[in-house]
């Protein structure tokens, strides 16, 4: 039985969520949420009521979080905080520490606890890569056709294998890594989701890829299930179906930008500089390739399957927004600069079938 819950990340969307639907268990006596920054729903600026969560400012990279563990007898750990993007200041050094080095800290605190008895990881389907090389759909014990060199992808890459390690030392421990597909959905904010609410969509020029989604309702239902009941094992969550991201421009009713890929890089790194929209290695590999990922194993451990579609979940992100209007000026600006200064004599080669 679940009785103290650690939920990390709390001042994010998901993690808020997650801290929330666990704080109306009756079952649970207490649920302690950790971050480096107050949710906004303590700061005034709205966000997800934390109901009777209790909040704690710890720096993840500290000896704060494992105080907390030992003082309050914890017996659950929901680890949310990895971050997917670098944050303004700090950048990616900040980033790579929050998520490497903070996950170490939680799991050696873990490590010493004697009451804890299961922990659940947020990971991403990222670890795979996107590459030509890849299997049509990705299973748990796949290898990625290039391993993540860089960024978010590197990051869960490398927590994974810290949280393997500690799963090998504490056989007493139900350890659950879940790898999630995009999030998408209403509340949701992330490179992805800023991509998509653009009337103009730079696109790869040759390539078509297939995408997955997980809504983020379906999201906290399966944490809330990993939270309450022992799943060890690691496990893909995504909706069912996918989405061509052609597919994609059409039900939005974007304009899609077929630019060179040295293009596409060229606008990512022009945007992220002026921080309209994060167009990362990760995302320049994601939108020429794609990802798709089997869910068998978890609907087959949760007897459940995602309310949720891919295609549903993107949906509902898209009733949920504002996409009409004009292109704001210096994104266009920024648009235009990079194709007409790479356009001219450049020359594509590769394409990728819209089915793979």
């Amino acid at each position: 039985m679940t009785h103290v819950v650690l939920v990390t990340g709390v001042s994010r969307h998901i993690g808020a969520r997650v801290a929330s639907v666990l704080a109306d268990d009756p079952d649970i006596d207490r649920v302690i949420g950790v971050d480096t920054v107050p949710p906004p729903s303590l700061t005034g600026d709205g966000g997800v009521p934390l109901g009777r969560t209790e909040f704690v400012r710890v720096d993840p990279r500290g000896p704060g979080i494992a105080r907390v563990i030992a003082d309050a007898d914890i017996d659950t750990v929901v680890h949310m905080s990895l971050v997917s993007a670098p944050p303004r200041s700090g950048g990616r050094t900040l980033m790579k520490e929050h998520n490497v080095i903070g996950t170490m800290q939680l799991l050696g605190a873990c490590q010493r606890s004697a009451t804890i008895r299961r922990v659940v990881v947020r990971s991403t389907t990222a670890v795979y890569g996107s590459s030509p090389r890849d299997p049509a759909v990705f299973t748990e014990d796949a290898e990625p056709g290039e391993l993540p060199g860089r960024g978010y992808a590197k990051d869960a890459s490398e927590v994974e294998g810290y949280v393997r390690g500690f799963a090998r030392r504490r056989g007493d421990v139900a350890v659950s890594t879940l790898r999630f597909a995009n999030f998408m959905g209403p509340g949701v904010d992330s490179p992805l989701t800023r991509y998509f609410t653009q009337p103009l969509l730079p696109t790869v020029f040759g390539f078509d890829p297939r995408l997955q989604f997980v809504h983020e309702d379906d999201a906290v239902e399966v944490l809330r299930r990993m939270a309450t009941e022992d799943h060890p094992g690691t496990f893909n969550v995504a909706g069912d179906g996918v989405l061509l991201l052609s597919q994609c421009a059409r039900r939005a009713g974007l304009l899609p930008l077929p630019v060179p890929s040295p293009v596409f890089r060229l606008m990512g790194e022009l945007a992220r500089g002026v921080r309209l929209v994060d167009f990362s290695s990760e995302q320049l590999r994601l939108m020429r390739h794609g990802r798709v990922v089997d869910t068998t194993p978890l609907a087959a451990a949760l007897g459940w399957r995602p309310k949720f579609s891919t295609a549903a979940a993107f949906d509902d992100f898209l009733r949920a927004r504002d996409l009409a209007g004009g292109l704001p000026a210096a994104l266009l600006e920024v648009f235009s600069q990079a194709a007409g200064s790479r356009t001219t004599g450049s020359r594509t080669t590769g394409s990728q079938a819209a089915g793979r």
